[in-house]
């Protein structure tokens, strides 16, 4: 008897009965993917495992991810919840591109990530290297009248510079900030800072002290 009124069940009405099933199948895709939502963010690119006798020279400083996930708590992720990570262990000199996709990403478990762009970084790798170079100090303005600059002293007089050997090779001396003189009538002495505007470019000292010596003219 059972088994009877669960054919005729089957068999009474079978397309209202599917189009009650599909029906309820799109009812549950709407409460899932209610309030879901895409949010584009740039996110810094981390390099890591750099081999100790290379340098970057040149490299994208971000890229632009999409993150998928509820509306709700996509709008509380924060940049810093996101790590983009490259490592670099068997990079080699020269110029590179290096894939990206998900597996470089990690962001809490209840987003994932779509989009990437681009999907390769450009890396350009040098070699490492280092120098001693001059310290030259640049000096504005002129003394008191009556007064002339009798010496000028760089205390240390070379410092060393490391980066890619690339740009270490066009640089021949590091100058100061400059230092204005105008109108002194005795010897002064600076703590300044040494003005290196190259940003792949290290410095073993960040100040010298220049000491100029002043004295009335003949």
């Amino acid at each position: 008897m059972g088994k009877d009124r669960f054919n005729k069940f089957i068999t009474t009405n079978p397309w209202l009965k599917l189009a009650s099933f599909v029906l309820a199948i799109l009812l549950w895709v709407f409460v899932v993917l209610k309030g879901h939502s895409v949010v584009i963010m740039d996110i810094p690119v981390e390099l890591k495992n750099i081999p100790v006798k290379l340098e970057i020279v040149d490299r994208p400083e971000t890229v632009s991810i999409t993150v998928e996930g509820q509306e709700r708590i996509l709008k509380k992720l924060r940049e810093d919840d996101i790590h983009l990570v490259v490592s670099l262990g068997n990079i080699l000199k020269g110029e590179t591109f290096v894939p990206l996709s998900a597996d470089n990403i990690t962001l809490p478990e209840a987003f994932t990530v779509g989009n990437i762009s681009p999907q390769s970084i450009r890396l350009v790798i040098d070699e490492k290297a280092e120098k001693d170079v001059p310290v030259r100090p640049v000096i504005l303005g002129e003394p008191f009248e009556g007064y002339v600059v009798d010496g000028i002293k760089v205390d240390p007089e070379t410092v060393k510079i490391e980066g890619p050997e690339s740009l270490i090779t066009r640089v021949y001396s590091v100058k100061t900030e400059p230092l204005d003189i105008t109108g002194v009538t005795e010897s002064v002495q600076y703590n300044v800072f040494l003005d290196m505007t190259e940003e792949n470019i290290r410095l073993n000292t960040a100040k010298v002290k220049v000491n100029i010596t002043v004295k009335e003219a003949k």
